[in-house]
């Protein structure tokens, strides 16, 4: 996996702030990446994943300075936003993903847009 680029928030489409979003993984929780795609109503769809960054077999998935950045931003309530490949992720503690973890770190990508998470969904996969 390539090293990721820090994304600031309001780089990103003022849509996904002002519009009601529904983000929508591609496949089902499987892994520590799991991809998906940000659908603002009334805006382009951008292409937005999760990366579970302490996944360590067979490789490690991210660097000790990327996973100290991460869990850092988690403990104060924040998510951490990168691009790997041109691709909005967010990028959270643990080594998979669960239906909780997901809304929380979608919750807290809406806080950091200055959004209400009540104007965000989450449109979850069965199986892979």
């Amino acid at each position: 996996m390539a090293d990721p680029v820090a994304v600031d928030p309001f780089d990103l489409p003022e849509a996904l702030g002002t519009a009601d979003v529904v983000w929508r993984a591609d496949d089902g929780l499987t892994g520590h990446l799991v991809r998906g795609t940000l659908e603002p109503t009334g805006g382009d769809p951008l292409p937005c994943d999760l990366l579970a960054v302490d996944d360590a077999y067979p490789l490690p998935v991210a660097d000790e300075g990327t996973r100290l950045v991460v869990h850092q931003a988690w403990r104060h309530g924040q998510v951490h936003l990168a691009s790997y490949d041109g691709r909005v992720t967010l990028l959270v503690p643990g080594t998979a993903f669960t239906a909780e973890v997901v809304l929380d770190a979608v919750s807290r990508f809406a806080k950091a847009l200055g959004a209400a998470p009540s104007s965000y969904a989450v449109l979850l996969r069965l199986g892979s």
